[in-house]
């Protein structure tokens, strides 16, 4: 919603003709500069700006990846399987793992070091500041500046009862159906898991059915899948960066964590 424009209240002390232009002119001043702060912020879906002159194709490049991403990835894909994410859920579920605010779980998370990540080797935290600051910086509301900040704290169920980095990060895909070939590695990666070949979980549906994701989408799903979208250059492609001093950008986004977070502790 578009805030009101400015209403200057003036005494005026001179009841003549030039009073009044001067009166004028100062209100369309304030409006000239309230609409130039609207337009400063830009939409959710407003194409990103700041890798526009960025090369796509040096990202994600797992093919060149060090060994220790090949091995996180084969582990991945040999342990994930329909039997363990019942049991995952079921987990999650039943207990609250820590009380603690948004920057000191923020803090927790930046001592895990990503083994699944090929493009970088920042800490938690200066990734974070990264893709929050990319946001930022092409005008996107507070909110979604928020989400670059948080968008990777899912991360800390690594510390709570996690049986290694191949149950909490790294690209995600389906269980319960066949293993798709555009999932990276897939040649050579899933034959160890115990879902492959299977006479159901190893057909093309598996336990879903044709079309099943997208027919169970509302329309507030789609919004959600387009913000996803809208979100993603943010996390890929900020990630070369220069590093953000994390303590000089700490009040600002301290007091953005107070605007959306007011209640400070949070059950994870």
């Amino acid at each position: 919603m578009r805030p009101p424009k400015a209403i200057v209240s003036v005494p005026l002390e001179r009841k003549d003709g030039l009073a009044l232009e001067e009166l004028s002119d100062n209100i369309d001043a304030v409006n000239a500069l309230n609409a130039s702060l609207i337009k400063k912020e830009k939409g959710l879906y407003d194409e990103s700006e700041f890798d526009k002159e960025k090369d796509k194709s040096r990202f994600r490049q797992y093919e060149l990846a060090c060994e220790k991403v090949k091995q996180f990835y084969l582990e991945q894909h040999e342990k994930q399987t329909v039997a363990y994410n019942i049991k995952a859920r079921n987990d999650f579920r039943a207990k609250t793992r820590a009380h603690m605010g948004i920057w000191d779980a923020i803090e927790k998370l930046n001592t895990l070091i990503d083994d699944s990540d090929p493009d970088t080797s920042l800490t938690q935290i200066e990734h974070l500041l990264q893709a929050a600051e990319a946001i930022r910086r092409d005008g996107k509301p507070r909110w979604m500046q928020l989400t670059g900040l948080i968008h990777d704290l899912g991360k800390l169920l690594y510390f709570f009862d996690a049986q290694g980095q191949w149950d909490v990060v790294g690209d995600t895909f389906p269980v319960g159906c066949a293993f798709d070939d555009r999932i990276i590695y897939t040649s050579e990666s899933f034959k160890k898991n115990p879902d492959y070949g299977h006479e159901i979980y190893g057909t093309k549906y598996g336990i879903y059915s044709p079309g099943a994701y997208m027919e169970l989408m509302d329309e507030h799903d789609k919004d959600m899948l387009e913000a996803v979208r809208a979100f993603n250059p943010y996390d890929l492609y900020s990630k070369n960066d220069d590093i953000p001093n994390a303590e000089e950008l700490k009040p600002y986004y301290l007091e953005l964590i107070d605007e959306f977070f007011p209640q400070k502790i949070i059950r994870w």
